[in-house]
């Protein structure tokens, strides 16, 4: 009964912000095509201005949907908050949101159990994960998860999930979840903001200094992480 409910609730929370999203697109895409322009860049932040509660619940909903029912990638929607509020207040709202909604579903897996993560993970993979003797190590898995979270194109979807499942505190999880995720964050809003402003040579640039970034934290990972635990994590979450 309870694995009804649980399908329930994640069939009216989609309906609904999936309501949000087309509401959005609806409301921006007239004038998304024309950022190029002076005249369009301005049109674009007046019609987030106006926005106001709606945009905002709007890209929380967004939120919710990428992180809940994994369907989105999370970099769409960190771009979208750097286009509607820039660098610094993208950060910052993506930051709140991640934060929420890492703590609702923690709860929910500690009340559930790991039903809920079967809605959108295979049975085997999560199994395979919670006897993992590299997630399992209380010693090390604070510092394999920030690692994983920090690292770009990591993913971190699965571990939002299987958190409630490790050796580990619920609000330290909660807050490695959210707050090792800035550089990838950051940089994903500033590409957000330069687009909103019309300057796609700029965004594409930092997508490629963030891309030879995660190759250096890769290969410095690799010299001195003698027993390769942070690429077998990454190896048993894909």
């Amino acid at each position: 009964m309870k694995e009804k409910n649980l399908k329930i609730i994640r069939t009216i929370i989609f309906i609904l912000v999936l309501g949000l999203i087309v509401g959005l697109v609806a409301y921006l895409f007239p004038i998304m095509k024309n950022l190029s322009t002076l005249e369009g860049q301005q049109v674009f932040r007046e019609k987030v201005a106006e926005s106001g509660l709606y945009g905002f619940l709007t890209l929380f909903g967004l939120q919710i949907v990428q992180i809940f029912f994994v369907i989105l990638p999370g970099e769409p929607i960190e771009i979208l908050a750097g286009m509607c509020y820039g660098a610094i207040g993208g950060t910052i709202f993506i930051l709140f949101s991640v934060f929420v909604t890492t703590a609702i579903l923690f709860w929910l897996v500690r009340k559930y159990g790991k039903r809920l993560i079967y809605q959108s993970f295979s049975k085997e993979k999560i199994d395979k994960i919670e006897n993992s003797k590299i997630f399992q190590n209380p010693k090390k898995i604070e510092y394999i998860l920030a690692l994983c979270f920090a690292i770009t194109g990591a993913p971190k979807d699965i571990l939002v999930y299987i958190g409630a499942l490790l050796p580990i505190k619920p609000w330290r999880f909660v807050c490695i979840a959210t707050f090792f995720r800035f550089p990838s964050i950051i940089s994903s809003t500033i590409v957000g903001q330069y687009f909103s402003e019309g300057n796609l040579k700029a965004s594409i640039i930092i997508y490629g200094v963030t891309f030879a970034l995660t190759l250096l934290v890769l290969l410095i990972i690799r010299l001195f992480d003698k027993e390769r635990i942070t690429e077998k994590a990454l190896k048993e979450l894909r």
